[in-house]
């Protein structure tokens, strides 16, 4: 089966969307079901739209750029927010992950157990 394509602007609009989504806290499930897109596609067009960017994303956002002349640092407890929000939505992945692996295995279980009495 053939996937559905999308343009490059309504990719880069629906990143733009995602990337809402994902400072209001909402999880990489979440995000995925608002655009309409399988979590796999929400990672190959992340990774590719930072691959175009040179570098990555997710250094963008949380560490401020003070190589530029009259920029001034950003204050340590604002970088702890940043981390501690960073660090909150990686343990909600690993959450969402950790019972979609618990719910395949049991899935795996209930399909693999013997449906018939075994004859004696």
């Amino acid at each position: 089966m053939v996937g559905k394509r999308h343009a490059s602007d309504e990719i880069s609009a629906k990143l733009a969307h995602a990337d809402e989504l994902a400072a209001n806290g909402k999880t990489q499930r979440e995000i995925a079901k608002a655009l309409g897109i399988s979590i796999m596609t929400y990672h190959r067009w992340k990774k590719s739209a930072d691959h175009g960017a040179g570098e990555s994303r997710r250094s963008v956002d949380v560490l401020p750029d003070t190589r530029t002349a009259g920029s001034t640092a950003a204050r340590p407890g604002d970088m702890l927010e940043q981390l501690e929000l960073e660090n909150t939505r990686l343990r909600r992945l690993v959450t969402d992950l950790l019972l979609e692996k618990l719910k395949l295995e049991e899935e795996l279980r209930r399909r693999t157990t013997v449906r018939f009495p075994r004859p004696r």
